[in-house]
């Protein structure tokens, strides 16, 4: 029983590692939007992610890596007539997951050695593993100044394991650069970027 309890751990620790190693990505967009339309983008002012007052470390690295994935793709810094307003928001929380515990690989028969020395006591199972962690999440939306409308939004889930280390500027950076990966188009055009072309801006 303890092998199969340490067998449930270690891929508790590999599913929980893969995680870490790169954030999951979902985005969404307005079918109905005309994206040829934007050429040209702002920040909101302030951005979500500024809640006391003042501009943390975090808002300058969130706007100097969406800064240079928008203008890879061709928009440009417009602060008094943009096209599209971009704002972002981060978020940390606790998560607890209960993970059951693995079949047994052996089959109905591995324990047959006990037969006709002992049983199990009733209930005989392992109880399953609880496993805590904080996830975090960022949320990059894109909004037709015009129509104050989201058109698009990209969202990042993953486990931090060191909050310093994923608030880095190489971290955020790299976890902008993922978001914009799915971001399909160019400034002015509503034809979709191939996926080679997307994380590059190309």
């Amino acid at each position: 029983m303890k092998f199969l309890r340490l067998i449930g751990l270690v891929l508790v620790t590999v599913l929980l590692g893969a995680c870490a190693s790169g954030p999951q990505i979902r985005t969404d967009f307005d079918p109905k939007a005309d994206f040829s339309a934007y050429r040209s983008f702002a920040f909101v002012q302030p951005p979500a992610t500024v809640q006391a007052g003042y501009t943390s470390f975090l808002t300058e690295r969130l706007k100097s890596s969406v800064l240079a994935q928008m203008q890879s793709r061709g928009y440009v810094l417009n602060e008094q007539s943009p096209d599209l307003l971009i704002n972002f928001y981060t978020q940390t929380r606790q998560r607890t997951d209960y993970i059951a515990p693995p079949p047994m690989p052996w089959g109905p028969y591995y324990y047959g050695y006990r037969f006709g020395y002992y049983s199990d006591w009733a209930g005989y199972a392992m109880p399953p593993e609880v496993i805590q962690y904080t996830e975090g999440i960022l949320n990059i939306d894109l909004i037709d100044a015009r129509r104050k409308q989201l058109v698009w939004e990209g969202i990042s889930t993953s486990v931090i394991n060191d909050l310093q280390q994923a608030t880095s500027e190489a971290s955020v950076a790299n976890v902008v650069a993922a978001i914009f990966a799915k971001y399909p188009f160019r400034a002015g055009s509503n034809v979709p970027l191939k996926a080679s072309e997307r994380g590059s801006g190309k």
